[in-house]
């Protein structure tokens, strides 16, 4: 029909879409889960090679101070922004159904999964394919500890620490440490020097 609105203006607006059977996404999405597959065959030593497709996964990215390490997966890639100087380490799941956004100089660890996307209570609305994304932003200088899960529309404060497995499913602060399942504040930092 013309003038309808697509799936994918709904999906950038964060209002409840068709995930599962509306084909500009499908296609979207396999597309880029290729390409990832593609840099998770790819030998670490190959650095040009992985670099050159990691740009075509995550165009909104710097790749000159930017390390991301195999296996790597997103959604659709387009929805990501990485500040300089960030690192990523093995098996990051980032599903960009909404905007995630990490900021400068953020380290996140092992086996992460950041995820924007949520499903509606009701069986009958979740079969017909329907989500909703909210996004989530991981300010500068912020530690992910290894195993952590971040839920849809959080935000981390500048520069917080993570423990690991952790569940962040509520915005945590600037300059503290949090940790648990849920995550919740530990500590403030301060300036403690570590030898």
């Amino acid at each position: 029909m013309l003038g309808s609105e697509s799936e994918k203006d709904k999906m950038i607006r964060g209002e409840w879409y068709n995930a599962n059977f509306d084909k500009e996404l499908i296609d979207e999405r396999n597309y880029v889960k290729d390409l990832c597959f593609k840099l998770n065959q790819t030998k670490p030593s190959d650095t040009r090679i992985r670099k050159r497709i990691l740009i075509d996964i995550l165009q909104n990215v710097n790749f000159d101070t930017v390390e991301i390490l195999s296996p790597f997966m997103v959604d659709y890639g387009y929805n990501i922004e990485i500040g300089e100087g960030s690192f990523l380490n093995h098996n990051i799941y980032l599903m960009d159904c909404a905007k995630i956004k990490i900021g400068k100089h953020c380290f996140i660890g092992p086996n992460c999964g950041i995820y924007t996307a949520m499903h509606p209570f009701s069986v009958e609305q979740r079969n017909k394919g329907l989500e909703m994304a909210k996004p989530i932003t991981i300010c500068d200088n912020v530690w992910i500890g290894g195993d952590v899960t971040i839920l849809p529309g959080v935000t981390i404060g500048e520069g917080s620490v993570i423990g690991a497995k952790s569940l962040v499913n509520k915005d945590i602060p600037r300059g503290v440490a949090a940790a648990g399942n849920p995550c919740k504040v530990i500590k403030h930092i301060g300036k403690e020097i570590f030898v």
